[in-house]
């Protein structure tokens, strides 16, 4: 029998990780393909480089995401989503579902 505070605690991470905007949107663009900070600010549109940071290093810390810097000059880092295979079928249920509700 499987213990109900763990799906809780299960349903509690994934909506933090799955209810904020912008890590949606960050894992959709790098879902596409891998971005440096910049490129990743500008496909946002407007929004800060604070707000960026914040959710960058949150999807960082649930290994979402991965962060690489090269040692360069200037410094060159570079975001990529880390488990593209198990994260592109849960949006294209999504998609699948939102033009479901578009439908009469």
């Amino acid at each position: 029998m499987q213990d109900i505070n763990s799906n809780k605690c299960d349903m509690d991470y994934l909506f933090q990780i799955l209810g904020s905007r912008w890590n949606l949107l960050i894992i959709w663009h790098l879902s596409r393909q891998t971005l440096r900070f910049t490129e990743l600010q500008k496909r946002l549109g407007d929004v800060h480089s604070k707000t960026v940071t914040t959710h960058l290093r949150e999807l960082e810390k649930y290994h979402i995401i991965k962060r690489v810097v090269y040692p360069e000059v200037p410094l060159r880092v570079e975001y990529s989503l880390v488990a593209k295979d198990s994260f592109l079928p849960v949006f294209a249920a999504i998609k699948k579902w939102g033009k479901s509700l578009k439908s009469p």
